[in-house]
């Protein structure tokens, strides 16, 4: 009797640990102010080699050369680091890709004090190459 009120406990126990976890991961909002933005810096060959520069040096160590979320710190983060070469990260708008890689959130840090919007705009045009 009393192996069968722990193993009722550890099974509530996981199942509300289990909720919680699937509720951690929600659904990342991107506000309709930045969804709807354009990349306002041109996808010339120049601006795409500073963009990859800049993915190089704060990007690349957690999500990966190719963005495949394989680069040497990846084990570190809790959340999902994404495919960038996949159709659903490709269709997302230049607008959320700017919020999500410049505003973060969790793991994702936030890069307001370590770039410029120009360069987050730079490094969202080598992202998209990512998906070529």
């Amino acid at each position: 009797m009393k192996t069968l009120k722990t193993l009722m406990i550890i099974g509530v126990i996981s199942l509300g640990l289990f909720s919680f976890t699937k509720a951690m991961q929600e659904e990342w909002k991107v506000p309709a102010k930045y969804e709807k933005m354009t990349n306002p810096e041109e996808a010339s060959k120049e601006n795409l080699a500073i963009g990859k520069s800049l993915y190089a040096k704060h990007c690349k160590s957690c999500h990966g050369k190719d963005g495949l979320g394989d680069g040497p710190k990846a084990d570190e983060v809790d959340g999902d680091l994404g495919d960038f070469s996949s159709e659903e990260f490709q269709a997302q708008s230049d607008g959320a890709l700017f919020y999500k890689s410049y505003i973060g959130r969790d793991d994702m840090p936030n890069f307001e004090k370590k770039m410029t919007e120009e360069d987050m705009w730079l490094t969202v045009h080598f992202m998209r190459t990512m998906g070529e």
